[in-house]
């Protein structure tokens, strides 16, 4: 069950649809919400560090502050309108990065909520690495654009046979619970890793069907540059509410890469996405 859901907030708006959908998760399982909201300078480039004065550093500080406490408020008034329980933790000291902060944070809760990257906005990336990579939970990633809260009606799970694509569909039973219809997606080309019989999805929708999950299967070809642009295209012709997918990348020098497909739904994204790896 999720019982405990932790939010990022934005502090540089006033609108934030990741808090907005979180506080609709936690109304349909009867979950705790706490939020984290960061006011120091760990989001400043570094470049810009040393040809700052004292006095503007410590403004800029002042005012990140001020930001992330103004979104602590709206944070607290959203969960009050939902009478869900709430905790609030407000990071105003450098000293570990944000992402590192948040992956830590992330393994005490079910499930993390963090807001979709924006061009020439909120910059979210290595937060999503990390709570993917390093908090050993599950992750939803909510669109820049998302209005809507929490939606059920089809969830399309992304299915390739692996591990992380295992672990994701297992950690969203609650949500495929709670779906009227989920739609088990297969995605085969020429190079497909894991054998036809694993991909093309019967055995994974026997699993679910035992847990009482009303199941649909999927199969639909692809080339290797063309996997996530297949995967937001059939979201988008089925009217999917939500996208479960692994979470797929590779360590280089103690540090995560995003793999291509996880990359291109992530950067394209125009429905939730509920990450495992």
């Amino acid at each position: 069950m999720i019982r405990d859901i932790l939010v990022k907030l934005e502090s540089d708006k006033p609108h934030d649809p990741a808090l907005d959908y979180a506080v609709t998760i936690a109304e349909a399982f009867d979950a705790h919400l706490a939020c984290i909201a960061f006011g120091d300078l760990a989001n400043m480039p570094t470049f810009m560090m040393p040809n700052l004065p004292a006095d503007a550093l410590a403004e800029i500080q002042a005012s990140s502050e001020k930001s992330a406490r103004a979104a602590v408020e709206r944070f607290e008034m959203a969960a009050k309108r939902s009478l869900v329980s709430t905790e609030h933790h407000l990071v105003t000291q450098g000293g570990i990065s944000p992402g590192e902060a948040f992956a830590t944070m992330a393994r005490r809760f079910d499930l993390s909520v963090l807001q979709q990257s924006e061009v020439d906005g909120v910059n979210n990336d290595l937060l999503i690495e990390a709570a993917l990579f390093s908090s050993g939970r599950p992750v939803m990633i909510v669109p820049y654009i998302q209005k809507a809260g929490l939606q059920l009606s089809r969830v399309l799970c992304c299915w390739d046979g692996s591990a992380p694509s295992a672990r994701a569909i297992n950690d969203a039973l609650p949500f495929l619970e709670k779906a009227e219809t989920v739609e088990i997606l297969a995605v085969v080309n020429e190079k497909a890793k894991y054998p036809k019989r694993e991909i093309h999805s019967a055995e994974i929708a026997r699993h679910l069907e035992r847990h009482g999950v009303k199941v649909e299967v999927e199969i639909i070809p692809a080339s290797d540059i063309d996997v996530a642009d297949s995967i937001l295209s059939h979201a988008a012709d089925c009217s999917a509410d939500m996208i479960v997918m692994g979470g797929y990348g590779h360590s280089r020098l103690r540090e995560f890469v995003l793999g291509g497909a996880t990359r291109g739904i992530l950067f394209t994204m125009t429905v939730p996405v509920f990450m495992s790896h």
